[in-house]
């Protein structure tokens, strides 16, 4: 039952903080800000958010310096608009899974278009001659 519990809060505040993070936070340096996970502790105490951000490298650390600068104002209204007894901590993590398997599916392209013609099934490739 904690477990369902856990994870409906968790989905909750993902939802929510999607949305204050688009329309709320007016700060120039969060540029375009997805919300791609939130890992709640079974306490409630802390709450774990994964941020997919768009841009290079300075960017992210940008938009994630303005994000952590905005935290105390996320959590408060967080608070505001979900009923708990107390609001977990947020914790914020650059989540580079979206990155790194563009980076894999661009590979795996490169490799399927250097890929020489495969062996036809009656030549096996096996090195024996037919003399």
């Amino acid at each position: 039952m904690a477990k369902i519990r856990v994870g409906r809060v968790a989905e909750e505040i993902k939802k929510e903080l999607s949305q204050l993070i688009q329309s709320e936070l007016k700060d120039p340096r969060i540029g375009f800000v997805t919300v791609t996970d939130v890992e709640v502790t079974g306490d409630l105490s802390e709450a774990n958010v994964y941020l997919s951000i768009l841009g290079d490298e300075e960017a992210k650390q940008q938009s994630l310096a303005g994000i952590a600068k905005a935290t105390g104002f996320l959590r408060s209204e967080i608070g505001k608009r979900i009923r708990l007894r107390h609001t977990p901590s947020l914790l914020f993590y650059l989540d580079e899974s979206i990155a790194y398997g563009n980076k894999i599916e661009t590979l795996l392209g490169q490799i399927k278009t250097n890929e020489p013609e495969k062996a036809s099934p009656d030549n096996k490739g096996d090195g024996d001659a037919d003399v």
